[in-house]
């Protein structure tokens, strides 16, 4: 430990493309990191081009656009310093923290909410993720088998878009609670 005392976690949450840090899933899992003592980091990337959903091109141009502003953002943290390293993702973000993860050798937990099928290009094998089959981001079947490859625990909520939700609130409402409880003990576990 180079005679150095460690802090306890830093939790980074990694939002989408219009899902902000304030938005239910990330919202409530960071706040569920910061009850179990992790520092909370959000990362507020933006200025993604229009029309993204299916266009390849502009999905890379999205991909390398956050992943340099995560870069900036990041920048000063001390990793070495932390016990524990919580990475909480949605959509792009997925990719992101996945990729930036890989590129400074850390040792990552990972939460992964509705990840997109290039999450598994680089995500480790540590985290769980959440999927809805009704996400039009994201084949069903892509993400099985991402997650299956790398032994990734997977929950999936039948019906749901690319926010979980399938437009009955009160069913959503449950869903964002089972979610909150499988990233609640996830985090209790892994910390």
């Amino acid at each position: 430990m180079d005679g150095k005392e460690k802090n306890g976690g830093i939790a980074v949450l990694f939002p989408g493309i219009g899902y902000t840090c304030d938005k239910p899933l990330l919202y409530y899992a960071g706040k569920l990191a910061a009850k179990k003592g992790y520092q909370v980091v959000p990362v507020p990337y933006g200025n993604f081009p229009s029309g993204v959903k299916g266009n390849k091109e502009k999905m890379e141009q999205s991909f390398y656009n956050a992943l340099e502003q995560a870069e900036e953002i990041l920048k000063e943290i001390r990793w070495e310093q932390y016990e524990s390293i919580l990475f909480i993702s949605k959509s792009v973000g997925t990719i992101v923290s996945s990729a930036y993860a890989g590129k400074h050798h850390l040792q990552v937990k990972n939460i992964l909410f509705t990840p997109l099928a290039e999450t598994f290009q680089f995500a480790g094998k540590e985290g769980i993720a959440f999927h809805g089959t009704s996400d039009p981001w994201a084949k069903t079947e892509d993400i099985v088998s991402g997650c299956k490859m790398l032994g990734i625990p997977l929950f999936v909520t039948e019906d749901a878009n690319h926010s979980l939700e399938t437009g009955d609130v009160m069913v959503d409402l449950d869903t964002l609670r089972n979610v909150m409880v499988q990233v609640d003990s996830y985090i209790r576990e892994k910390k």
